[in-house]
């Protein structure tokens, strides 16, 4: 789930907004303003419209600060957090390592719903201190946001793995088995329980005149159902890439072409000829950089002729080159971080071979095969 929209940086932690998220964003709006209007129609339109979207902007702020805790407490344990994400379900917090330890996932897990349940308490006392919800808007916007914080808390401690509950359920699991991975497993069958048990009553709901709010509940079950099916087969996914190298998998058929070339002629002549899709740039025998086929479409066809691949290469220096001893799950790390499909693989400065996502899942294909 990435961000498509960037909104900024908190404590250097990329902050995002996924398309997704203004659907969710319009349906919270008009969801309270026909409650700001059913329990209080005195307000009038403008004023009842303007809290419902006040509202709604700090119910996602606090839905940041729930992923912000995530975030701290993990980068606090040297654990690099890539981006936040908000989007239709809430958000996520794309942290690139693994806890190294059941009490780093422990806390990581639970700081989540304490600063939801925190925030909730702090608002509905806010909200008491106030006094009447029909007199005062604001008590009715805190009143929502305490009540819908601690539902927030409540629901986020079920343990339904990769919910922050079956996080808190694999770090019980793993501190007392002392194996990360069967952890995992265990955390990850649970959760496929309680999605089917999710998508089960979104489905008696809906078909009981609950509308809408019985289909949201089935979609929350299958998209838990699909994250904990794809935590239990990352499991394996990692045992079956243990002690394999870069070198093991990497193609050493490396077409290269020179820097001087123009687009016209690389296309014509290489490009569709061959069915490559990715070329290294070489310079008086030294590989300065890549091009693939998402470079030329940035350009105009009408310019191909007069611009040489130098002008529209990758230079070797943003390519996070590896090595052949580099362990293939810190390659696929890299290719996670930056968002690569390829990975030039160098000794010094000179050209060993290439390590692109399609020799990967090339590679867990036939292990996959071959242990069937």
């Amino acid at each position: 789930m990435r961000s498509q929209i960037t909104l900024g940086r908190v404590f250097g932690i990329k902050i995002g907004l996924h398309y997704s998220w203004f659907l969710i964003a319009l349906l919270i709006v008009f969801s309270l303003s026909s409650e700001f209007h059913a329990s209080n129609p005195a307000w009038g339109d403008s004023v009842i419209l303007a809290m419902a979207i006040a509202t709604a902007i700090l119910f996602f702020v606090s839905l940041l600060l729930h992923e912000l805790a995530h975030s701290l407490v993990a980068t606090s344990n040297n654990l690099p957090v890539k981006e936040i994400t908000l989007f239709a379900l809430g958000g996520v917090s794309q942290i690139e390592k693994n806890p190294t330890s059941a009490k780093v996932e422990f806390w990581m897990a639970f700081v989540g719903p304490l600063t939801s349940a925190v925030i909730g308490v702090v608002c509905l006392t806010l909200a008491r201190l106030i006094g009447d919800p029909s007199a005062d808007p604001w008590m009715a916007m805190l009143r929502w946001l305490g009540y819908i914080n601690l539902t927030l808390a409540a629901f986020n401690l079920v343990p339904g793995y990769p919910l922050d509950g079956g996080r808190v359920l694999r770090a019980l699991i793993w501190w007392k088995t002392g194996d990360a991975d069967r952890s995992t497993q265990y955390a990850a069958r649970v959760g496929q329980v309680v999605a089917f048990g999710f998508i089960a009553l979104g489905i008696f709901r809906y078909f009981g005149g609950a509308g809408i709010g019985g289909l949201w509940m089935a979609f929350i079950g299958w998209f838990l159902l699909q994250a904990s099916r794809e935590s239990y087969t990352q499991v394996g996914l990692t045992h079956a890439l243990e002690g394999v190298r870069v070198a093991d998998v990497m193609t050493r058929d490396c077409p290269t072409v020179d820097g001087w070339l123009n687009v016209q002629n690389f296309v014509e002549q290489h490009l569709l000829r061959t069915g490559k899709r990715c070329f290294f740039v070489v310079d008086k025998g030294e590989v300065t950089g890549l091009v693939t086929p998402h470079e030329i479409k940035q350009i105009d066809r009408a310019k191909w002729p007069f611009t040489t691949l130098h002008d529209i290469m990758r230079p070797l220096a943003d390519l996070h080159a590896v090595t052949p001893d580099t362990p293939l799950t810190n390659a696929l790390e890299s290719m996670s971080r930056y968002d690569l499909n390829q990975l030039p693989v160098l000794s010094g400065n000179r050209l060993e071979g290439v390590l692109s996502r399609s020799e990967v899942l090339s590679y867990l294909q036939t292990h996959a095969e071959l242990r069937a």
